[in-house]
């Protein structure tokens, strides 16, 4: 293997805001903020293990279309409605991308609209 993705960088409009959303459905902690107010978040253990970490930057642009990325998530603990509970009252919100509505996830938004899926299959958690 050459790679690996160590990091995913998101920009956004409320770093602190996004970085306790994602902390909370990752079960990710605070590994470090920038001076130009950007915060690192990842697995308990940091940077460079199997888990990428998120690095949330502050941007004033405006996201315009439909993201060309996004994440998707797999419960560790619980079935997947169980877990789209969870990330409902998290503050995810249900997108509709064009889903046929017969799928096996569910397209989410997180608190700035970037969209990300929750999948059906159960992982081992690291």
């Amino acid at each position: 293997m050459a790679c690996r993705i160590s990091e995913l960088v998101i920009d956004c409009a409320d770093p602190e805001r996004l970085a306790v959303f994602w902390s909370k459905v990752l079960g990710y902690v605070e590994l470090g903020r920038e001076d130009d107010g950007s915060i690192e978040i990842g697995p308990p253990d940091g940077f460079g293990g199997p888990q990428p970490t998120l690095v949330l930057s502050p941007s004033g642009d405006r996201r315009a279309g439909k993201l060309r990325l996004h994440i998707d998530v797999n419960a560790t603990d619980r079935d997947q409605d169980a877990e789209l509970e969870r990330l409902l009252a998290l503050g995810a919100r249900p997108a509709d991308v064009g889903q046929a509505g017969t799928e096996s996830w569910h397209v989410l938004v997180d608190p700035e609209g970037n969209e990300f899926c929750l999948l059906r299959t159960r992982l081992q958690p690291f």
